[in-house]
């Protein structure tokens, strides 16, 4: 099995300490981002009912944050690179909580796609980010079990507000419940206040850079073109250590990325249709967002669980195939869900819903910073998210369009948990290349290396011999010194 990739951070993560409190503000800002999306389902139905729309326009909403979620990933990463994530997470709570409270205006659902997708959506990708790589830092050995533990904050949320939300509608509306929620979204604020910072300072690499900068001023003549290629080559470079697009050269980034777009197709259809299709098979209004606090609940326990079994020496240096058994797993509860038609049934395919989604979300990030490193992080979590809003933006239209289309739910689960086996048994078989072609190059390394030490003892060999024999081989190339050949046969006599 081939070594998780390289941390090569230029400190050494403390692995505990404040880092624990840096996992409860990404438990709070990570929770929020993952969680928000899934909660405001609950208003879906009456916001459907008050504005006229189709199930798919009204999935456009949760679709457009998520979307936006993701896509604002390249420019969260180079934010947090230039300032830090503490001072992105606060702006991004600001950001998401004022959309939500413009939103409680809106006299259309075009206006809601603004304000809560766009708006709102951006937002959280500014607190979803730094949370992720700020965990990063702050841990190696347990890495996976912080992951675990700050990605849990996603089902806890969701339990709280999921009810809540049913509670809030009834004596306020909609539209108050969504001032409400605004202000809730502060909290974000207060988690990016103890994100810390750790290890070499943007600010220390400027002062060093600097000096440097005064001697060329001063050595260098006049710039010619080839100067302002070099340049242009500088800014490449500079662009590169903000966000590394060789990336797109690293084979085990490229399967992860096409697996992972692959599985977001389907990965949150269910959440968004599972208490719709509760109210499509006689469910009250409570039991049906009940349903997502029952997911949300073994949610809540699968991502820890789930981080200390991948901690382990068994799983760890197989962390890929674990994912991407989780993956087929909550696949193969959506291809099974058209069973559950009473309410027993819906509570069962939660659990395992909850379950199977806890495990693939524990493992998302971790399985990612084990590909590229902690180094290399922070740019592959800014491209991984921009290509996967794309899959993100249109799944949940394309089940809504397909209930619209067939007047039945069972058709957009089994698509859901189609597409998921496929990205699952995707991901199992690149990621088994993967590890047999890293061996195979470490293997070739390592006889390239071997023959090269070979060569250069036989070089350094021919070098001493010809040496010896200039030095034994007189001007007029026919008189042996006598002090040579009583070194050569070892006696202290001429012959």
């Amino acid at each position: 099995m081939a070594p998780a990739a390289g941390t090569d951070l230029g400190y050494t993560p403390p692995d505990g300490g404040w880092g624990w409190v840096v996992v409860v503000g990404a438990f709070i800002s990570m929770g929020f981002s993952y969680a928000f999306s899934k909660a405001v389902t609950v208003f879906f139905k009456e916001i459907q009912e008050y504005f006229g729309a189709s199930k798919s326009e009204i999935a456009w909403i949760s679709s457009l944050l998520l979307a936006c979620m993701y896509a604002g990933g390249p420019i969260s990463s180079i934010l947090v690179n230039k300032f830090g994530s503490r001072p992105v997470v606060i702006a991004g709570g600001f950001l998401c909580s004022i959309g939500m409270i413009v939103a409680t205006f809106s006299t259309s659902i075009l206006q809601l796609y603004i304000f809560v997708g766009v708006i709102a959506g951006f937002g959280f990708s500014l607190t979803l980010q730094p949370s992720v790589i700020t965990v990063g830092k702050y841990f190696l050995k347990k890495r996976p079990m912080a992951n675990g533990l700050a990605m849990a904050g996603s089902p806890v949320v969701l339990s709280t507000l999921a009810p809540l939300n049913q509670f809030l509608f009834d004596k306020y509306g909609w539209r108050g419940s969504f001032l409400i929620l605004g202000a809730m979204l502060l909290n974000c604020c207060v988690a990016g206040a103890l994100f810390r910072p750790l290890g070499p300072t943007a600010s220390k690499k400027k002062k060093e850079k600097d000096p440097e900068k005064l001697n060329k001023k001063l050595t260098e003549p006049e710039k010619s073109k080839d100067s302002e290629n070099e340049e242009k080559e500088g800014c490449l470079t500079r662009f590169n250590k903000v966000l590394d697009l060789s990336l797109f050269k690293h084979r085990g980034f490229l399967i992860y990325l096409i697996g992972n777009v692959l599985m977001f197709i389907a990965f949150y259809a269910p959440i968004v249709f599972l208490a719709p299709y509760g109210r499509h098979c006689g469910v009250d209004e409570y039991s049906a967002a009940f349903l997502l606090s029952i997911l949300a609940i073994v949610d809540m326990f699968a991502r820890p669980i789930s981080g200390i079994v991948a901690n382990t020496k068994w799983i760890r240096p197989r962390i890929q195939y674990f994912f991407s058994l989780s993956i087929i797993f909550n696949g193969t509860c959506h291809l099974l869900c058209p069973l559950a038609t009473t309410y027993t049934g819906l509570v069962v395919y939660s659990v395992f819903f909850g379950l199977a989604f806890g495990m693939v979300c524990s493992m998302l990030f971790e399985t990612l910073m084990d590909l590229v490193g902690a180094k290399r992080f922070s740019s592959a979590v800014g491209l991984v998210t921009i290509v996967e809003c794309v899959p993100l933006l249109l799944g949940p239209p394309i089940g809504g369009a397909i209930v619209d289309a067939t007047g039945d739910y069972k058709y957009m689960f089994l698509e859901c948990g189609a597409i998921m086996v496929f990205a699952g048994v995707f991901l199992f078989v690149g990621n088994f290349y993967n590890y047999r072609m890293l061996r195979k190059e470490a293997k070739a390394e390592q006889k390239g290396q071997h023959k090269e030490l070979e060569m250069k003892e036989g070089v350094l060999k021919k070098d001493d011999y010809s040496q010896v024999a200039t030095e034994e081989k007189p001007k007029n190339g026919s008189e042996i010194p006598t002090t040579k050949l009583e070194e050569a046969n070892g006696s202290g006599h001429t012959c």
